[in-house]
């Protein structure tokens, strides 16, 4: 189990296989790097895979306030990958990015700020595609932050409300459930409040990200869960319009929860080998 010395920081990270190509991933939600351990049985001989975990998940032990930057996760990653291993590369060499739900948009994050070092863009269920109002309002605005904080302390009225909205059908009962599990427990309601303030500056730019996958031709892959309520592929949909020729996107039978070994051949199939 690596760490790396970022700052007063320090980052966990797993490293998998020992291919020539270099494939940097980002995990969910309260999960951990550890999630994509699967995958070197099925791409270890021709990836190195760099699994890292993000602030205020699995083992990384932050100390940098509740602020990452864009160009702080692009040094992080800088650094890991040129962590010497078995395969000899120059700095500043060609990598993949692959990332599930909260971690596509670390991933279309980091696209953004290196697109011509980037040969692949993976994103399985993503967030960062399109704009979640509520985690706006409680990350970007300063009102809505306090709000926010006020919220994760005392939660009583946010789960009358949650009630109301799902009765009215106005919230779906998967994104009840998913919300209400976040809010029931002091200590995880004070992890999501670290965890989205931390990470409100990877905000990716769509149109930017479209203009440079047309540039530079970057393939990219999309992967949805034909029964998730949680991110919809039609989302997906409206971001391939435009880049047809270098997205691809794909259903499989599956919830939520892409990442999973019964999927590791679907997640194969998707990466260039």
């Amino acid at each position: 189990m690596p760490l790396l010395h970022f700052k007063n920081s320090f980052i966990n990270y797993y490293r998998y296989g020992n291919g020539p190509k270099q494939l940097v991933c980002f995990h969910g939600y309260a999960e951990e790097a550890k999630a994509f351990g699967f995958l070197e049985k099925y791409i270890g001989g021709q990836y190195t895979l760099y699994s890292i975990d993000l602030p205020f998940h699995g083992k990384t032990d932050w100390k940098e306030g509740l602020d990452l930057s864009t160009s702080d996760l692009a040094h992080i990653v800088e650094e890991i990958t040129n962590i010497k291993s078995d395969v000899l590369r120059a700095p500043g060499s060609r990598l993949s990015l692959m990332g599930f739900s909260l971690g596509g948009r670390m991933a279309l994050g980091l696209y953004q700020s290196m697109p011509a070092r980037v040969d692949q863009l993976i994103l399985l269920a993503p967030d960062g595609l399109k704009v979640n109002f509520w985690y706006w309002l409680s990350t970007q605005t300063r009102l809505g932050n306090k709000f926010f904080s006020f919220t994760m302390k005392r939660p009583g009225w946010f789960f009358r409300f949650l009630k109301l909205l799902n009765k009215l059908r106005l919230v779906n009962t998967s994104i009840f459930k998913f919300v209400n599990f976040y809010i029931g427990n002091k200590e995880v309601r004070e992890l999501l409040y670290a965890r989205w303030t931390t990470l409100r500056k990877i905000k990716p730019g769509i149109k930017k990200i479209k203009s440079a996958i047309l540039q530079h031709g970057t393939p990219v892959q999309l992967i949805y869960g034909k029964y998730d309520r949680i991110i919809l592929s039609s989302v997906g949909e409206k971001f391939k319009k435009g880049i047809e020729d270098h997205c691809s996107l794909s259903v499989i039978a599956s919830g939520h929860q892409v990442l999973h070994e019964r999927h590791a051949e679907d997640i194969k199939r998707s990466l260039i080998v």
